[in-house]
């Protein structure tokens, strides 16, 4: 699951940014600074990026999102409280992306 996201990811942002679209890759490079060391750490942004993913649900975003929070540390029990948070700011309808998190977030524990 991990690998088959990470993969489609990585193959379809080397198609899209090969075409050399100067305002894609100006907003790519945007996002991507967005979450670099600043006033935030890139933890936090990391966890209130999961967040937003969230209550926009999409879930593409929370998969990235989840993947960044594991690589950076981030706990299962903050994981949850970030669940918490989403579904408080989303509403119900963020339950069935939830789902989808807990079922990632358990995939990236076993992955170690």
């Amino acid at each position: 699951m991990i690998d088959e996201f990470n993969d489609y990811r990585a193959r379809m942002n080397d198609r899209i940014l090969g075409h050399d679209n100067k305002v894609i890759k100006r907003f790519w490079s945007l996002d991507n600074q967005t979450y670099q060391e600043g006033a935030l750490d890139t933890k936090t942004k990391e966890m209130l990026g999961l967040v937003a993913s969230m209550v926009l649900r999409c879930d593409d975003c929370i998969k990235y999102h989840l993947g960044k929070c594991h690589e950076l540390g981030v706990t299962t029990d903050q994981i949850f409280e970030i669940f918490a948070v989403a579904n408080m700011v989303g509403g119900s309808i963020c339950i069935p992306h939830t789902r989808r998190a807990v079922e990632y977030w358990d995939a990236l524990q076993a992955a170690g």
